[in-house]
Protein backbone atom coordinates (compact mmCIF):
# COMPACT_ATOMS: atom_id res chain seq x y z
CA UNK A 1 0.00 0.00 0.00
CA UNK A 2 1.93 2.93 -1.49
CA UNK A 3 -0.01 6.53 -0.01
CA UNK A 4 -1.86 6.55 2.96
CA UNK A 5 -4.67 9.13 3.85
CA UNK A 6 -7.76 10.02 1.27
CA UNK A 7 -5.60 9.99 -2.08
CA UNK A 8 -3.83 8.28 -4.60
CA UNK A 9 -1.61 10.79 -6.66
CA UNK A 10 -1.73 11.47 -10.13
CA UNK A 11 2.19 11.75 -12.06
CA UNK A 12 2.65 15.17 -10.94
CA UNK A 13 6.14 15.28 -10.42
CA UNK A 14 9.07 14.67 -12.84
CA UNK A 15 11.69 13.21 -10.31
CA UNK A 16 10.70 10.34 -7.40
CA UNK A 17 13.98 10.42 -5.69
CA UNK A 18 14.13 7.09 -2.89
CA UNK A 19 14.73 7.24 0.35
CA UNK A 20 15.83 3.89 2.23
CA UNK A 21 13.58 3.45 5.38
CA UNK A 22 13.80 6.73 6.68
CA UNK A 23 17.71 7.12 5.72
CA UNK A 24 19.03 10.44 5.41
CA UNK A 25 20.22 11.17 1.80
CA UNK A 26 22.62 14.49 2.36
CA UNK A 27 21.82 15.46 -1.12
CA UNK A 28 17.98 15.09 -0.92
CA UNK A 29 17.77 16.57 2.27
CA UNK A 30 19.92 19.78 0.83
CA UNK A 31 17.10 19.66 -2.48
CA UNK A 32 14.28 19.25 -0.36
CA UNK A 33 15.60 22.20 1.79
CA UNK A 34 15.64 24.37 -1.04
CA UNK A 35 12.23 23.45 -2.92
CA UNK A 36 10.54 24.58 0.83
CA UNK A 37 12.66 27.91 0.78
CA UNK A 38 11.04 28.16 -2.85
CA UNK A 39 7.57 27.67 -1.87
CA UNK A 40 7.76 29.83 0.91
CA UNK A 41 9.10 32.84 -1.52
CA UNK A 42 6.73 32.15 -3.54
CA UNK A 43 3.71 32.42 -0.74
CA UNK A 44 4.99 35.22 0.63
CA UNK A 45 5.75 37.13 -2.64
CA UNK A 46 1.62 35.77 -4.17
CA UNK A 47 -0.30 39.20 -4.20
CA UNK A 48 -3.56 37.82 -1.98
CA UNK A 49 -5.79 39.96 -3.92
CA UNK A 50 -4.75 38.55 -7.43
CA UNK A 51 -6.31 35.08 -7.66
CA UNK A 52 -7.13 33.96 -11.12
CA UNK A 53 -11.36 34.26 -10.75
CA UNK A 54 -12.28 30.18 -11.12
CA UNK A 55 -9.15 30.18 -8.24
CA UNK A 56 -11.20 32.17 -6.17
CA UNK A 57 -14.52 30.47 -6.77
CA UNK A 58 -12.95 27.35 -5.83
CA UNK A 59 -11.62 29.17 -2.56
CA UNK A 60 -15.51 29.94 -1.76
CA UNK A 61 -16.66 27.11 -2.15
CA UNK A 62 -13.89 25.64 0.31
CA UNK A 63 -14.35 28.28 2.55
CA UNK A 64 -18.50 27.47 2.86
CA UNK A 65 -18.11 23.51 2.77
CA UNK A 66 -15.93 23.58 5.70
CA UNK A 67 -18.02 25.82 8.08
CA UNK A 68 -20.62 23.75 7.09
CA UNK A 69 -18.29 21.16 8.62
CA UNK A 70 -17.88 22.53 11.84
CA UNK A 71 -21.45 23.60 12.36
CA UNK A 72 -22.35 20.36 11.89
CA UNK A 73 -19.83 18.79 14.22
CA UNK A 74 -20.91 21.25 16.52
CA UNK A 75 -24.11 19.81 17.45
CA UNK A 76 -22.32 16.29 18.39
CA UNK A 77 -22.53 16.54 22.07
CA UNK A 78 -18.64 15.93 22.69
CA UNK A 79 -17.66 19.15 20.78
CA UNK A 80 -20.22 20.81 22.86
CA UNK A 81 -18.85 20.04 25.82
CA UNK A 82 -14.84 20.97 24.91
CA UNK A 83 -16.36 23.80 23.40
CA UNK A 84 -17.88 24.92 26.64
CA UNK A 85 -14.38 24.30 28.44
CA UNK A 86 -12.82 26.67 25.58
CA UNK A 87 -15.31 29.29 26.54
CA UNK A 88 -14.97 28.76 30.61
CA UNK A 89 -10.93 29.30 29.92
CA UNK A 90 -10.68 31.92 26.95
CA UNK A 91 -8.76 34.86 27.52
CA UNK A 92 -10.57 38.61 28.20
CA UNK A 93 -10.41 39.23 24.29
CA UNK A 94 -13.14 38.42 22.51
CA UNK A 95 -11.57 38.46 18.46
CA UNK A 96 -12.92 35.28 16.90
CA UNK A 97 -16.63 33.98 16.64
CA UNK A 98 -16.58 29.78 17.48
CA UNK A 99 -19.14 28.51 14.33
CA UNK A 100 -22.10 26.56 16.67
CA UNK A 101 -25.36 27.88 17.73
CA UNK A 102 -24.79 31.22 19.86
CA UNK A 103 -21.80 32.09 18.37
CA UNK A 104 -19.71 32.85 21.24
CA UNK A 105 -16.68 34.87 20.34
CA UNK A 106 -13.22 34.13 22.45
CA UNK A 107 -9.87 34.67 22.02
CA UNK A 108 -8.20 33.70 18.50
CA UNK A 109 -6.90 30.79 19.97
CA UNK A 110 -9.57 29.25 21.63
CA UNK A 111 -11.88 29.90 18.96
CA UNK A 112 -9.37 28.24 16.25
CA UNK A 113 -9.06 25.53 18.96
CA UNK A 114 -12.90 24.84 19.46
CA UNK A 115 -13.73 25.40 15.40
CA UNK A 116 -11.07 23.06 14.66
CA UNK A 117 -12.47 20.07 16.98
CA UNK A 118 -16.09 20.33 14.75
CA UNK A 119 -14.17 20.73 11.62
CA UNK A 120 -13.66 17.22 10.75
CA UNK A 121 -15.90 15.40 13.30
CA UNK A 122 -18.77 14.79 11.07
CA UNK A 123 -16.39 13.68 7.66
CA UNK A 124 -18.09 16.40 5.55
CA UNK A 125 -15.49 18.23 5.63
CA UNK A 126 -14.19 18.77 1.61
CA UNK A 127 -10.82 16.86 1.07
CA UNK A 128 -7.72 16.91 -1.50
CA UNK A 129 -7.59 14.42 -4.03
CA UNK A 130 -4.27 13.70 -5.09
CA UNK A 131 -2.61 13.18 -2.20
CA UNK A 132 -3.36 12.05 1.44
CA UNK A 133 -5.06 15.77 2.85
CA UNK A 134 -7.73 17.66 4.10
CA UNK A 135 -5.71 20.73 3.81
CA UNK A 136 -9.18 22.84 4.42
CA UNK A 137 -10.06 21.56 7.55
CA UNK A 138 -6.37 22.21 8.45
CA UNK A 139 -5.60 25.88 7.81
CA UNK A 140 -9.44 27.23 7.95
CA UNK A 141 -9.66 27.32 11.75
CA UNK A 142 -6.35 29.12 12.28
CA UNK A 143 -6.68 31.35 9.46
CA UNK A 144 -10.71 32.23 10.04
CA UNK A 145 -9.82 33.27 13.30
CA UNK A 146 -6.78 34.92 12.67
CA UNK A 147 -8.82 36.86 9.63
CA UNK A 148 -11.35 37.90 12.18
CA UNK A 149 -9.31 39.28 15.25
CA UNK A 150 -7.38 41.64 12.42
CA UNK A 151 -10.24 42.46 10.25
CA UNK A 152 -9.10 41.23 6.97
CA UNK A 153 -10.78 41.26 3.86
CA UNK A 154 -13.21 38.74 2.66
CA UNK A 155 -10.73 38.98 -0.70
CA UNK A 156 -7.79 38.65 1.45
CA UNK A 157 -9.59 35.39 3.28
CA UNK A 158 -9.92 33.91 -0.47
CA UNK A 159 -6.70 34.83 -1.41
CA UNK A 160 -4.93 32.95 1.68
CA UNK A 161 -7.19 29.89 1.29
CA UNK A 162 -5.57 29.09 -1.76
CA UNK A 163 -2.20 29.73 -1.01
CA UNK A 164 -2.05 27.83 2.11
CA UNK A 165 -3.63 25.14 0.80
CA UNK A 166 -1.28 24.98 -1.81
CA UNK A 167 1.47 24.81 0.74
CA UNK A 168 -0.45 21.96 2.56
CA UNK A 169 -1.42 19.99 -0.23
CA UNK A 170 2.65 20.15 -1.40
CA UNK A 171 3.67 19.13 1.73
CA UNK A 172 1.42 16.20 1.78
CA UNK A 173 2.56 15.32 -1.92
CA UNK A 174 6.23 15.98 -1.26
CA UNK A 175 6.23 13.39 1.86
CA UNK A 176 3.53 10.23 0.87
CA UNK A 177 3.89 7.73 3.89
CA UNK A 178 4.71 4.13 3.20
CA UNK A 179 1.19 2.70 3.90
CA UNK A 180 -1.18 3.75 6.18
CA UNK A 181 0.78 4.92 9.66
CA UNK A 182 0.57 8.43 10.61
CA UNK A 183 -3.14 9.97 9.86
CA UNK A 184 -2.64 13.22 7.49
CA UNK A 185 -4.88 14.88 10.31
CA UNK A 186 -2.15 14.22 12.34
CA UNK A 187 0.77 14.96 9.69
CA UNK A 188 -0.13 17.73 8.40
CA UNK A 189 -2.89 19.97 10.53
CA UNK A 190 -0.15 22.14 12.01
CA UNK A 191 1.95 23.05 9.09
CA UNK A 192 -1.68 24.03 7.33
CA UNK A 193 -2.81 26.28 10.41
CA UNK A 194 0.54 27.92 10.44
CA UNK A 195 0.66 28.69 6.62
CA UNK A 196 -2.85 30.01 6.80
CA UNK A 197 -2.51 32.44 9.78
CA UNK A 198 1.30 33.19 8.14
CA UNK A 199 0.09 34.25 4.58
CA UNK A 200 -2.94 36.09 6.48
CA UNK A 201 0.05 38.16 8.26
CA UNK A 202 1.62 38.95 4.79
CA UNK A 203 4.70 37.44 6.24
CA UNK A 204 8.16 37.55 4.46
CA UNK A 205 9.36 34.35 3.23
CA UNK A 206 12.28 33.68 5.97
CA UNK A 207 9.31 34.80 8.47
CA UNK A 208 6.83 32.67 6.70
CA UNK A 209 9.46 29.51 6.17
CA UNK A 210 10.23 29.77 10.26
CA UNK A 211 6.89 29.81 11.10
CA UNK A 212 5.65 26.57 8.55
CA UNK A 213 8.97 24.44 9.22
CA UNK A 214 8.68 25.05 13.28
CA UNK A 215 4.98 23.86 13.08
CA UNK A 216 6.21 21.20 10.82
CA UNK A 217 8.55 20.36 13.89
CA UNK A 218 5.25 20.07 16.05
CA UNK A 219 3.43 17.54 13.95
CA UNK A 220 2.35 14.31 16.14
CA UNK A 221 2.37 11.11 15.09
CA UNK A 222 -1.39 10.19 15.27
CA UNK A 223 -2.44 6.53 14.34
CA UNK A 224 -4.12 5.84 11.50
CA UNK A 225 -5.46 2.91 12.98
CA UNK A 226 -7.12 5.52 15.78
CA UNK A 227 -10.14 6.17 12.66
CA UNK A 228 -11.01 2.40 12.41
CA UNK A 229 -10.78 1.84 15.93
CA UNK A 230 -13.12 4.68 16.50
CA UNK A 231 -11.06 6.64 19.17
CA UNK A 232 -12.03 10.28 19.19
CA UNK A 233 -9.03 11.98 20.14
CA UNK A 234 -8.63 11.83 16.11
CA UNK A 235 -11.14 14.17 15.69
CA UNK A 236 -9.12 16.98 18.20
CA UNK A 237 -5.82 16.87 16.08
CA UNK A 238 -7.28 19.88 14.09
CA UNK A 239 -8.03 21.27 17.20
CA UNK A 240 -4.67 20.68 18.20
CA UNK A 241 -2.96 21.87 15.27
CA UNK A 242 -4.87 25.26 15.06
CA UNK A 243 -3.62 26.20 18.10
CA UNK A 244 -0.31 24.96 17.04
CA UNK A 245 -0.52 26.62 13.91
CA UNK A 246 -1.33 29.90 15.35
CA UNK A 247 1.24 29.78 18.11
CA UNK A 248 3.86 28.93 15.74
CA UNK A 249 3.59 32.11 13.16
CA UNK A 250 3.18 33.95 16.51
CA UNK A 251 7.29 32.30 17.74
CA UNK A 252 8.32 33.21 14.15
CA UNK A 253 8.16 36.55 14.51
CA UNK A 254 10.36 36.21 17.81
CA UNK A 255 13.16 34.25 15.68
CA UNK A 256 11.27 31.01 17.29
CA UNK A 257 11.70 28.98 13.84
CA UNK A 258 12.08 25.69 12.41
CA UNK A 259 14.61 25.98 9.89
CA UNK A 260 14.51 24.69 6.13
CA UNK A 261 15.82 20.83 6.62
CA UNK A 262 12.94 20.48 9.34
CA UNK A 263 10.16 19.07 6.90
CA UNK A 264 12.66 16.47 5.81
CA UNK A 265 14.28 15.43 9.39
CA UNK A 266 10.84 15.43 10.60
CA UNK A 267 9.20 12.85 7.61
CA UNK A 268 11.86 11.48 5.97
CA UNK A 269 13.99 10.59 8.81
CA UNK A 270 11.85 10.31 12.23
CA UNK A 271 8.59 8.98 9.80
CA UNK A 272 10.33 6.66 7.50
CA UNK A 273 8.52 8.75 4.55
CA UNK A 274 10.09 9.29 1.05
CA UNK A 275 11.03 12.96 0.21
CA UNK A 276 9.69 14.48 -3.36
CA UNK A 277 11.08 17.59 -3.43
CA UNK A 278 9.95 18.41 -7.16
CA UNK A 279 6.30 18.78 -5.34
CA UNK A 280 6.80 21.76 -3.56
CA UNK A 281 7.42 23.83 -6.31
CA UNK A 282 6.36 22.06 -9.76
CA UNK A 283 3.74 24.52 -10.93
CA UNK A 284 3.52 26.84 -8.74
CA UNK A 285 1.23 29.38 -9.57
CA UNK A 286 0.11 27.79 -12.70
CA UNK A 287 -2.08 24.69 -11.63
CA UNK A 288 -3.42 25.69 -8.08
CA UNK A 289 -3.95 22.49 -5.35
CA UNK A 290 -7.64 23.70 -4.87
CA UNK A 291 -8.70 22.51 -7.96
CA UNK A 292 -8.12 19.04 -7.12
CA UNK A 293 -10.43 18.74 -4.19
CA UNK A 294 -13.26 16.85 -3.57
CA UNK A 295 -16.24 17.50 -1.44
CA UNK A 296 -18.51 15.13 0.15
CA UNK A 297 -22.41 14.18 0.30
CA UNK A 298 -21.96 10.97 2.09
CA UNK A 299 -20.61 11.72 5.92
CA UNK A 300 -17.66 9.25 5.92
CA UNK A 301 -13.96 8.55 4.85
CA UNK A 302 -13.90 8.68 1.03
CA UNK A 303 -12.43 5.17 0.98
CA UNK A 304 -15.78 3.88 1.55
CA UNK A 305 -18.07 6.32 -1.13
CA UNK A 306 -17.49 3.90 -4.12
CA UNK A 307 -19.15 1.03 -1.80
CA UNK A 308 -22.13 3.72 -0.66
CA UNK A 309 -23.14 4.60 -4.13
CA UNK A 310 -22.92 0.84 -5.09
CA UNK A 311 -25.13 0.68 -2.05
CA UNK A 312 -27.44 3.36 -2.95
CA UNK A 313 -28.30 1.65 -6.29
CA UNK A 314 -28.77 -1.36 -4.96
CA UNK A 315 -31.05 0.28 -2.87
CA UNK A 316 -33.18 2.21 -5.41
CA UNK A 317 -33.63 -1.27 -7.24
CA UNK A 318 -36.12 -2.33 -4.25
CA UNK A 319 -38.90 0.17 -4.31
CA UNK A 320 -41.04 -1.70 -2.20
CA UNK A 321 -40.59 -4.97 -4.33
CA UNK A 322 -38.26 -6.66 -2.01
CA UNK A 323 -37.29 -6.20 1.83
CA UNK A 324 -33.47 -5.82 3.01
CA UNK A 325 -34.43 -8.78 5.93
CA UNK A 326 -34.11 -11.09 2.74
CA UNK A 327 -30.33 -10.35 2.44
CA UNK A 328 -28.58 -13.12 3.69
CA UNK A 329 -25.00 -11.95 2.66
CA UNK A 330 -23.47 -8.81 1.53
CA UNK A 331 -20.12 -8.69 -0.35
CA UNK A 332 -17.93 -5.83 -1.20
CA UNK A 333 -15.02 -6.13 -3.51
CA UNK A 334 -12.97 -2.82 -3.10
CA UNK A 335 -9.38 -1.32 -3.67
CA UNK A 336 -6.81 -2.35 -1.25
CA UNK A 337 -7.36 1.11 0.89
CA UNK A 338 -10.81 -0.10 1.68
CA UNK A 339 -9.88 -3.55 2.03
CA UNK A 340 -8.79 -1.40 5.44
CA UNK A 341 -12.09 -0.42 6.76
CA UNK A 342 -13.19 -3.38 7.98
CA UNK A 343 -14.27 -3.06 11.53
CA UNK A 344 -17.73 -5.11 12.12
CA UNK A 345 -18.49 -4.08 15.49
CA UNK A 346 -17.41 0.12 15.58
CA UNK A 347 -17.49 1.50 19.12
CA UNK A 348 -18.27 5.24 18.27
CA UNK A 349 -19.71 6.82 15.43
CA UNK A 350 -16.62 7.85 14.41
CA UNK A 351 -15.26 4.17 13.42
CA UNK A 352 -18.80 3.47 11.90
CA UNK A 353 -17.30 6.60 9.64
CA UNK A 354 -14.56 4.51 8.62
CA UNK A 355 -16.13 0.73 8.36
CA UNK A 356 -17.05 -0.36 5.17
CA UNK A 357 -19.34 -3.14 6.86
CA UNK A 358 -20.90 -0.50 8.75
CA UNK A 359 -21.71 1.75 5.25
CA UNK A 360 -22.95 -1.40 3.40
CA UNK A 361 -25.34 -2.67 6.09
CA UNK A 362 -26.72 1.22 6.93
CA UNK A 363 -27.18 2.13 3.09
CA UNK A 364 -28.69 -0.96 2.48
CA UNK A 365 -31.34 -0.77 5.56
CA UNK A 366 -32.18 3.23 5.29
CA UNK A 367 -31.08 4.14 1.99
CA UNK A 368 -28.85 7.29 2.72
CA UNK A 369 -25.28 7.41 2.78
CA UNK A 370 -25.73 10.89 4.51
CA UNK A 371 -25.36 11.52 8.45
CA UNK A 372 -28.31 9.65 9.49
CA UNK A 373 -26.34 6.62 7.75
CA UNK A 374 -23.62 6.87 10.27
CA UNK A 375 -25.64 8.13 13.66
CA UNK A 376 -25.48 6.85 17.11
CA UNK A 377 -29.08 5.47 16.68
CA UNK A 378 -28.11 3.93 13.61
CA UNK A 379 -25.09 2.28 14.51
CA UNK A 380 -26.90 1.02 17.69
CA UNK A 381 -29.93 -0.15 15.20
CA UNK A 382 -30.84 -4.28 15.93
CA UNK A 383 -31.35 -4.69 12.34
CA UNK A 384 -28.35 -2.68 11.24
CA UNK A 385 -26.15 -4.43 13.39
CA UNK A 386 -27.08 -7.87 12.58
CA UNK A 387 -26.70 -6.98 8.61
CA UNK A 388 -22.94 -5.52 9.10
CA UNK A 389 -22.21 -9.25 10.59
CA UNK A 390 -23.31 -10.31 7.23
CA UNK A 391 -21.03 -8.36 5.27
CA UNK A 392 -17.87 -9.71 3.76
CA UNK A 393 -15.14 -8.14 2.14
CA UNK A 394 -12.67 -9.43 -0.43
CA UNK A 395 -10.42 -7.33 -3.08
CA UNK A 396 -11.58 -5.89 -6.50
CA UNK A 397 -10.32 -7.53 -9.35
CA UNK A 398 -8.34 -5.21 -10.99
CA UNK A 399 -8.00 -1.85 -9.94
CA UNK A 400 -7.44 0.75 -12.59
CA UNK A 401 -5.30 4.04 -12.20
CA UNK A 402 -6.29 7.49 -11.02
CA UNK A 403 -8.91 8.06 -10.23
CA UNK A 404 -10.70 4.88 -10.99
CA UNK A 405 -8.20 3.75 -8.13
CA UNK A 406 -11.01 3.29 -5.50
CA UNK A 407 -13.60 1.21 -7.28
CA UNK A 408 -16.20 -0.90 -5.40
CA UNK A 409 -18.58 -4.14 -6.58
CA UNK A 410 -21.70 -4.52 -3.87
CA UNK A 411 -23.71 -7.38 -4.76
CA UNK A 412 -27.15 -8.66 -2.34
CA UNK A 413 -27.63 -12.24 -1.94
CA UNK A 414 -31.19 -12.85 -1.11
CA UNK A 415 -32.78 -15.69 0.42
CA UNK A 416 -34.18 -17.20 -2.26
CA UNK A 417 -31.15 -18.02 -4.36
CA UNK A 418 -30.93 -14.47 -6.12
CA UNK A 419 -28.00 -11.76 -6.60
CA UNK A 420 -27.88 -8.36 -7.44
CA UNK A 421 -25.23 -6.48 -8.21
CA UNK A 422 -23.50 -2.84 -8.89
CA UNK A 423 -20.21 -1.46 -9.22
CA UNK A 424 -18.84 1.89 -8.99
CA UNK A 425 -15.11 2.78 -10.06
CA UNK A 426 -15.09 6.12 -8.83
CA UNK A 427 -17.37 7.89 -6.70
CA UNK A 428 -18.79 11.31 -7.69
CA UNK A 429 -17.24 14.75 -5.94
CA UNK A 430 -13.60 14.44 -7.26
CA UNK A 431 -12.02 16.30 -10.02
CA UNK A 432 -13.03 13.74 -12.68
CA UNK A 433 -16.88 13.60 -11.35
CA UNK A 434 -17.43 16.57 -9.18
CA UNK A 435 -21.14 17.72 -7.70
CA UNK A 436 -22.52 20.70 -9.49
CA UNK A 437 -22.31 24.08 -7.32
CA UNK A 438 -26.42 23.43 -6.98
CA UNK A 439 -25.90 20.62 -4.86
CA UNK A 440 -23.18 21.64 -3.04
CA UNK A 441 -24.53 25.33 -2.42
CA UNK A 442 -27.80 23.05 -1.19
CA UNK A 443 -25.86 20.50 1.29
CA UNK A 444 -23.99 23.79 2.63
CA UNK A 445 -27.35 25.03 3.18
CA UNK A 446 -29.05 22.37 4.95
CA UNK A 447 -26.86 22.45 7.67
CA UNK A 448 -26.08 26.20 8.00
CA UNK A 449 -29.26 27.82 7.49
CA UNK A 450 -31.37 26.18 10.77
CA UNK A 451 -28.65 27.73 12.42
CA UNK A 452 -27.72 30.79 11.05
CA UNK A 453 -30.00 31.91 8.22
CA UNK A 454 -28.12 34.58 6.74
CA UNK A 455 -25.10 32.68 6.29
CA UNK A 456 -25.82 30.58 3.11
CA UNK A 457 -26.45 33.34 0.73
CA UNK A 458 -24.01 35.73 1.88
CA UNK A 459 -21.24 32.75 1.40
CA UNK A 460 -22.98 32.25 -1.69
CA UNK A 461 -22.67 35.65 -3.00
CA UNK A 462 -18.93 35.38 -1.88
CA UNK A 463 -18.82 32.96 -4.22
CA UNK A 464 -20.05 34.75 -6.91
CA UNK A 465 -17.59 37.52 -6.77
CA UNK A 466 -19.62 40.11 -5.12
CA UNK A 467 -17.28 43.17 -5.22
CA UNK A 468 -19.17 45.05 -2.39
CA UNK A 469 -18.93 41.54 0.33
CA UNK A 470 -15.31 41.17 -0.71
CA UNK A 471 -13.99 44.36 -0.08
CA UNK A 472 -15.54 43.95 3.57
CA UNK A 473 -13.65 43.48 6.51
CA UNK A 474 -14.27 39.59 7.71
CA UNK A 475 -15.51 40.08 10.90
CA UNK A 476 -18.17 42.43 9.63
CA UNK A 477 -19.20 39.98 7.55
CA UNK A 478 -19.40 37.05 10.01
CA UNK A 479 -21.57 39.36 12.45
CA UNK A 480 -23.95 39.76 9.97
CA UNK A 481 -24.24 36.41 9.00
CA UNK A 482 -24.44 35.38 12.77
CA UNK A 483 -26.37 38.05 14.05
CA UNK A 484 -23.35 39.09 16.29
CA UNK A 485 -22.00 42.47 17.11
CA UNK A 486 -18.94 42.13 15.29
Amino acid sequence: MESQGEGAAPKLHASDPATAGGTCIPSLREETATSVRELARWAAAWDLHRLPTAIARRASLILADDLGAMLAGAAEPQVAQAREGFIRTTGAAAEATVFAPGASRLDRYAAAAANGMAATWCELDEGYRPAPCHAGAYLLSALLAEAEATQASVAEILGAIAVAYEITARFSRAFPFPGMKVHPHAAFACIGAAAGVSVIRRYDAATLLGAVTGAASMTFAGPFRHAMDGALVRNAWTSAGAWIGLRAADWAQAGITGIADTPYDVFVGAFGTRALPDQLTVGLGEHWAVSDGYHKIYACCQYAHSTVEASLELHARLAGKRGVEELTEIVVETHPLGLALSTVEPPTVLAAKFSIPHAAASVACIGTGGQPAFADATLHQPAVAELRRRVRMQPYGEVGEWPRDRPARVTWRFRDGAEWSATCESARGGADQPFDEATLREKIATILAPVFPAMPATLAAIGAGDPTLLAHSWRSVVAEMTGGGG
